[in-house]
């Protein structure tokens, strides 16, 4: 195939007025502005030196201007590094020498308006389906972040499936209220939006009053569940207000059973949720149509291959298809680690997949807790502490433990007898599996796309039985 972006800019409206970016001020981005932007940020980045397969770095608070910075990018034939503009400067350093890029950027918007003077590029530069088109670095919530390596041919694969499976059409309005820094953000919503020609409601972040009056313009919403958890507690969100959308897709960190059911009590509507990650875009999602199960991540996109590991009921999840990485970044030791004999990425998620095809994750590999000799999957715990009254969200995690190895902690989020927590959890489970601790919190650590981050919990209740 060619560049990327002649597979998404095919998806633009003919019509290049129609608008792409719906702004907070009332005001609109054409797709002909965003097309014109691209071309002059493309001829602007050759001007300066950029080849082929050279690295641009862009970090920066979202922006129209960063999204075209993202297509000139592609269309230069050169690799976009997206990096949160929350990094602090160290952070920043190691990446920066690590991927080593051509340009570092951190102000889109001057960036584009210097391009305005440079000499648009008229045809993208070639590019072969194993070309390097984006270098993601992973959340790094258990170690140094690694640089997955996705080419022209993966996120074409995955924008061509999501489009599909989700049933975009010219006629959608998608709210963005999502960074774009992560491939949420930056491919999954992105693409689906230009390979239908489809206006997004552009905000900068979330903002409850802004998500509220986006609905109103809206037919999909894509979001963390996080976004959703602030919509249900807000009084103001009815089911009138989502009345006349068609879908709301949840990812990158899981859904509470319970969030899923009480968006359904209060809307009619079933959230869908998918499951994706760094090194492969989306893997599994629900159905449009069709059942959607609380709990589960659906079924593998087409092209998709996905196997338990270990030939167990459940185990690590391995997937294999057009959409997955080929490598980490100048890592091959550890990309040898990552991958099977045949092929296989082995993903680190722990989960199982149903007789009728439906995957169902049960946590990392990395969360998995030995304890006095058996192994303890966290989010089985979770899921029964989540249902007690006085709960709002838990994390279990293993930590020291002078006689068991690992003991069992809950870290959450709520109020209550922590004797009588246990009690509950004693009834539902096997005593190896209830916490020996459940401790009380007011939030839990996440990273930026809201995933609880494990590790700084371990450590900060690494002590709890070493007194």
């Amino acid at each position: 195939m060619a560049n990327l972006y002649d597979l998404l800019a095919g998806g633009f409206p003919i019509d290049r007025d129609k608008p792409a970016f719906l702004l907070g001020d009332g005001s609109a981005v054409s797709y002909g502005e965003l097309e014109s932007g691209a071309a002059q940020v493309a001829g602007h980045l050759i001007a300066r030196g950029v080849e082929p397969g050279d690295r641009v770095a862009l970090q920066a608070e979202k922006s129209v201007e960063g999204v075209m910075t993202y297509l000139g990018v592609l269309k230069a034939g050169a690799v976009f590094l997206p990096l949160n503009a929350a990094y602090t400067p160290a952070e920043v350093d190691y990446f920066l020498g690590d991927a080593e890029p051509r340009l570092f950027l951190t102000d889109p918007a001057a960036f584009v308006a210097e391009a305005r003077t440079a000499e648009p590029l008229a045809a993208a530069v070639p590019r072969a389906d194993g070309d390097l088109a984006s270098l993601i670095y992973t959340s790094g919530t258990t170690g140094r972040s690694k640089g997955a390596m996705l080419s022209h041919g993966n996120l074409a694969a995955n924008a061509v499936a999501l489009h599909e499976i989700w049933g975009f059409t010219p006629g959608d309005v998608l709210l963005h209220a999502l960074p774009i820094f992560h491939v949420h953000g930056l491919f999954v919503a992105l693409h689906c939006a230009f390979l239908s020609g489809a206006p997004m409601v552009w905000l900068p972040k979330f903002d409850d009053a802004q998500v509220l009056a986006g609905l109103a313009r809206s037919t999909v919403m894509m979001g963390v569940p996080t976004f959703y958890t602030r919509l249900l507690a807000n009084p103001g969100f009815s089911g009138e207000m989502a009345a006349h959308m068609r879908l709301f897709i949840s990812g990158s960190a899981p859904l509470l059973e319970s969030t899923f059911a009480e968006f359904e009590q209060r809307t009619g509507m079933r959230i869908l949720e998918r499951y994706g990650m760094s090194e492969a875009v989306i893997i599994t999602s629900n159905p449009l149509t069709g059942e959607r199960i609380p709990g589960s991540v659906g079924y593998p996109l087409p092209g998709v291959e996905l196997r338990i590991g270990g030939g167990e009921a459940t185990g690590v999840i391995e997937i294999r298809g057009p959409s997955v990485f080929s490598a980490y970044w100048r890592m091959p030791e550890k990309t040898a680690e990552e991958f099977t004999a045949d092929g296989f990425f082995i993903t680190g998620d722990v989960g199982r997949q149903d007789a009728d095809g439906r995957v169902w994750i049960s946590g990392r590999a990395k969360d998995l807790i030995i304890s006095g000799g058996y192994n303890v999957y966290p989010k089985e715990i979770e899921l029964v502490l989540d249902e007690m009254a006085g709960v709002t969200e838990s994390a279990v995690v293993g930590v020291p433990h002078p006689d068991f190895g690992e003991g069992v902690v809950a870290v959450v989020i709520g109020a209550g007898d922590e004797a009588a927590l246990i009690a509950a959890c004693r009834a539902q489970l096997a005593p190896y599996k209830s916490p020996k601790r459940i401790v009380f919190v007011d939030d839990l650590p996440r990273n930026a796309m809201g995933k609880v981050q494990k590790n700084l919990l371990r450590e900060r209740f690494g002590s709890l039985f070493m007194a």
